[in-house]
């Protein structure tokens, strides 16, 4: 199943992209694409549902941030080993845990706004998972288990905020309209291998990203069972599991950064697309 949130932010409504490409509203049967909608349960009871029973949504809505009310936005830094290389950073030991605050979440096609000050900010396109079951303490082979769907990410990142400012990452990757995620959530059963999809992002029309989730350092797998060896892993929160080489801050002989009017084109292989257009906090 491909889920969706859709309507204006903050009074998104769920839905779901049938095998048509008809948006269908689900809102008679569960409140929002969230924690709760997410277990076993609910989704064997959404997948029961005939398609062609649900009204269809006419138009073309915005589509929203593909999970509602995160718990958690976790991300795994310098999962790539040739990202790694093009930032001078060594290959880790152990998956990189930073986190990204929930209120730079938005929708996947969303204007993404560069804070004020800004000089240094740069995209990622990753894969994104959901959890769908409580998680702790699980093994590398059971933790898919616990997967209820993927999704395409743009872990947005202020090079200056997250380097030069003192502390964690967490600065640079935390400003507003910095998650944009989807622009659907596609369901576990429909991904067969999270470790063999291509990727890759376009700035304004020039491939800048190229990648395939097999050159992780830490398969999916492995960063879920990582993290719930010393947290709860709930429904609802969410995993952007790093980035494939060629981010703007590692070109050379120059960087590039995002200015006002680039527009951004994230894709992963059966995940969809994203566009967004950059604009500037005044």
């Amino acid at each position: 199943m491909k889920l969706v949130r859709y309507g204006n932010e903050g009074r998104e409504k769920p839905g779901l992209i049938d095998a048509d490409g008809q948006l269908r509203d689900l809102s008679s049967h569960v409140a929002d694409v969230n924690g709760p909608a997410l277990s076993k349960d609910s989704l064997k009871m959404l997948y029961d549902i005939d398609p062609a029973s649900l009204p269809a949504v006419s138009g073309a809505p915005r589509l929203g941030a593909c999970v509602g009310d995160i718990g958690k936005f976790m991300c795994i830094g310098l999962n790539y080993s040739d990202h790694a290389a093009e930032t001078g950073a060594d290959i880790p030991e152990h998956p990189i845990l930073f986190m990204k605050a929930t209120s730079a979440v938005v929708g996947a096609n969303d204007t993404v706004m560069l804070p004020r000050g800004s000089t240094h900010t740069d995209w990622e396109v990753e894969l994104g998972v959901v959890i769908g079951t409580p998680c702790k303490y699980v093994s590398v082979e059971e933790a898919l288990d616990y997967v209820a769907g993927y999704f395409v990410s743009n872990d947005v990142s202020e090079r200056h905020f997250q380097t030069k400012l003192a502390g964690q990452w967490t600065k640079g990757k935390s400003c507003d309209t910095f998650g944009p995620i989807g622009p659907w959530l596609v369901t576990s059963d429909e991904i067969a291998d999270p470790q063999n999809l291509d990727m890759g992002l376009d700035l304004n029309g020039q491939r800048m990203q190229t990648g395939n989730t097999s050159t992780m350092i830490f398969t999916v797998a492995e960063c879920i069972s990582h993290l719930s060896q010393m947290m709860t892993l709930l429904p609802g929160d969410v995993i952007s599991t790093g980035t494939p080489p060629g981010v703007g801050m590692g070109i050379k002989p120059e960087p590039i950064y995002l200015k006002e009017g680039d527009v951004m084109d994230v894709w992963i292989e059966g995940l969809g697309q994203q566009t967004q257009t950059v604009g500037q906090d005044k």
